[in-house]
C-alpha cells in the first residue's frame, strides 16, 4: 500500500498544495492578456468572489447588487456593466462551484490506482473547502431551501456523478477495491470533506482552534482518508499513516 508522506505537504495547516489545473491555466492566461483585458478579467474575478461571499452569507433574496459591488470594490454602475442581473450572477456562481468540484475529482481519478485517487481527491476537496468555504456554504444554503435555482445544473451534475460512478465501478469489477455503492460512496465523501467548511464554527470550537487560529488540516485529511480507504478494503481498521 502506498502512503503519502506528511513531509511532502506544505507546512501551513489548511493550505491546498496546488491549484486545480483550470485555475492555474486561468492565471497563465491572465498573464498573457493585454492590460485592458487583464483588468476586465480581474474585475470579473472580484465580482465572482464577492458574489460567492455575499450569497453564502445572505442567500439570493438577502443579497443586493449594492452589497456585491461594495464587496468587489467597484461601483454599482460598474457591476451592472458586467452582469445582467443578480439572478444570472447567482446561476453563474452555482455553475462555477460545480465545475470546480468536478475538476477536483477528475484530476484525482485513476482507473489504475484507486488508493492514490481517493487519497488525492479527499485531500484536495478538504483543503479547497477550508480555503474557499463560501462556495460550500452557498451550495449548502441552496440545497437547504430545496434547490429552486438548480434546475439548469442538475443534468450536468448527474452526468458528472454517473461518470465518477463508472470509474468506481471499474475499480470494483477489477478487484481493486471492496464492493461499495458507487453513488453513496461519493455522497459520503462529499458529506465528510465538506463538513469542516460548512460547520467551521463548530469545528473550530471542538478542535479548540479559536475563531482565527489555523485548523489542523493534516489531522482532518488523515482521518478522512483512513475512513474511506478502510471502507474500500485498502487499509486496515486502526491503521495509521
Amino acid at each position: 500500500m502506498r502512503h503519502s508522506s506528511k513531509s511532502d505537504r506544505k507546512a501551513c495547516p489548511g493550505q491546498v498544495e496546488r491549484k486545480p489545473a483550470r485555475i492555474r491555466g486561468a492565471q497563465t492566461e491572465a498573464k498573457q492578456m493585454n492590460p485592458a483585458r487583464k483588468k476586465r478579467r480581474l474585475i470579473r474575478d472580484a465580482i465572482r468572489d464577492a458574489a460567492l461571499r455575499e450569497f453564502a452569507r445572505n442567500g439570493l433574496a438577502g443579497t443586493s447588487t449594492q452589497a456585491i459591488a461594495d464587496a468587489a470594490g467597484i461601483s454599482k454602475a460598474q457591476l451592472h456593466y458586467y452582469i445582467s442581473s443578480k439572478e444570472d450572477l447567482y446561476q453563474e456562481a452555482l455553475g462555477y462551484i460545480l465545475s470546480e468540484w468536478r475538476e477536483i475529482f477528475f484530476l484525482s481519478s485513476s482507473r489504475d490506482d484507486p488508493e492514490t485517487a481517493i487519497r488525492t481527491y479527499i485531500e484536495r476537496k478538504i483543503r479547497h473547502g477550508l480555503e474557499h468555504p463560501d462556495s460550500l456554504r452557498l451550495f449548502a444554503k441552496e440545497m437547504a431551501r430545496g434547490a429552486p435555482e438548480m434546475g439548469e445544473h442538475w443534468p450536468g451534475l448527474q452526468a458528472a456523478v454517473d461518470e465518477a460512478s463508472a470509474v468506481i465501478q471499474v475499480w470494483i469489477d477489477d478487484g481493486k477495491i471492496a464492493a461499495v455503492d458507487p453513488l453513496l460512496f461519493q455522497i459520503n465523501m462529499w458529506a465528510v470533506t465538506q463538513h469542516y467548511a460548512e460547520y467551521e464554527a463548530q469545528t473550530r470550537t471542538l478542535m479548540k482552534a479559536g475563531p482565527n487560529g489555523p485548523l489542523d488540516a493534516d489531522r482532518i485529511v488523515d482521518e478522512a482518508i483512513q475512513l474511506f480507504l478502510t471502507r474500500c478494503g485498502l487499509a486496515q481498521p486502526g491503521e495509521k499513516e
